[in-house]
């Protein structure tokens, strides 16, 4: 699983660190900032629930 992040897309809600905080960070301003590009097993299904619930899509996760 690889996950990229839309920064321009980014509207600051901030479920992706509520659901995955080991993956997703957010800046100064709210936006959001990919800690790590590729999940731990153990992170997928917090990071797939933090891309279905971000109000923008500006999460992808990608199933290489």
């Amino acid at each position: 699983m690889r996950i990229t992040v839309d920064t321009d897309r980014c509207v600051g809600a901030g479920q992706c660190v509520l659901n995955a905080p080991a993956v997703f960070d957010q800046d100064d301003d709210g936006v959001v900032e990919l800690r790590q590009p590729a999940a731990a097993a153990e992170d997928r299904d917090a990071v797939d629930t933090a891309a279905t619930l971000c109000p923008s899509g500006a999460i992808t996760v990608h199933r290489d």
